[in-house]
């Protein structure tokens, strides 16, 4: 499978909701993915790699690990035709492994930060469901923030399911005929 054909899948069955209340943000998130809840788990938690498959995390790393802790460092920039917000985040990480990611900001370029990855498997797809509330470090225009953060937030998880399909289909762990297709 090259990368052109990882990229030619379609985000429109991407659900992504974004309630600005006040200062809140408020992101809720659901798709499916062909894969497994361990495929899709290890690309979710690649946090040493994440600046290769996510286009805008500029450094990603993990600090230290403890059981199932991770404290994690990302940094990079969000661009939305005119708006850029560079940003950076200490987060720890508490992780069940094949089923949810809790996370919570230590520090970073935001006021506040938690949320949870959650994986459900239906039917040999993976549910991904992805819950946030965070205050901007920064104001965000209301109108224009809603679609920068739906975009933003979009993108990144299409990015992360094209991971998930380039990784599964390199393994070649491919049990749906659908997937087989598309593969060279």
């Amino acid at each position: 499978m090259t990368a052109s054909t990882v990229e030619a899948v379609s985000s429109e069955d991407i659900e992504v909701g974004v309630q600005i209340n006040g200062e809140n943000v408020i992101v809720d998130l659901s798709m499916n993915v062909s894969a497994t809840p361990q495929q899709a788990w290890a690309v979710l938690t690649d946090f040493d790699h994440m600046s290769g498959f996510i286009s805008n995390v500029k450094e990603s790393r993990v600090l230290s690990t403890y059981a199932s802790t991770q404290k994690v460092f990302q940094r990079g920039e969000a661009n939305f035709g005119m708006l850029s917000f560079p940003f950076e985040s200490t987060r720890e990480l508490q992780l069940t492994p094949f089923d949810r990611i809790q996370s919570h900001m230590i520090s970073g370029s935001m006021r506040k930060m938690d949320g949870s990855t959650q994986l459900k498997e239906e039917g040999g797809l993976t549910r991904i469901i992805f819950h946030s509330e965070s205050i901007p470090g920064n104001w965000i225009p209301p109108i224009v923030g809603k679609t920068f953060i739906e975009h933003e937030t979009r993108e990144q998880f299409l990015e992360i399911r094209n991971e998930i399909m380039k990784r599964k289909l390199s393994s070649g762990a491919v049990s749906n005929p659908a997937d087989k297709q598309s593969a060279p």
